[in-house]
């Protein structure tokens, strides 16, 4: 993996983020998994940062992501999940009628280092296998 600079420093910075819709609904079918990858992707580059891998299940989605240290893990997981929550219930209403909020409130989110990067980015494309 890669360091990148960032004023001055030179870090190198990764984290698996998983996350699912409330109540874990299988809502992530089709047209709204392909719009909510092109969202996530959208997001994380405005950001800053670069998706590694990205799976999309109906009921969780994957994201290996290197950040700048700019962005602290809870400030990534909250920007993604709100943006992609206001932008998906507005372009697919019946998932306000669905669900309170698209995203439940928790999520996951692990760091990686050089030796583990490998490994978690072959977990997250083994999801596609296993669907």
């Amino acid at each position: 993996m890669d360091y990148q600079t960032h004023y001055g420093g030179i870090f190198q910075i990764y984290y698996h983020l998983v996350f699912c819709p409330k109540y874990r609904r299988k809502v992530l079918t089709e047209v709204i998994s392909q719009r909510l990858d092109e969202l996530i992707r959208s997001k994380v580059a405005e950001l800053g940062g670069e998706v590694k891998a990205l799976e999309i299940q109906p009921d969780h989605v994957h994201i290996f992501v290197a950040f700048p240290p700019k962005w602290s893990p809870a400030q990534i997981a909250f920007r993604i999940k709100g943006y992609t929550s206001h932008i998906l219930r507005r372009e697919f209403p019946y998932l306000k009628s669905r669900l309170p909020s698209l995203w439940s409130r928790s999520y996951y989110i692990g760091t990686a280092g050089n030796v583990s990067a490998e490994t978690i980015r072959k977990y997250i494309e083994a999801q596609k296998r296993s669907r």
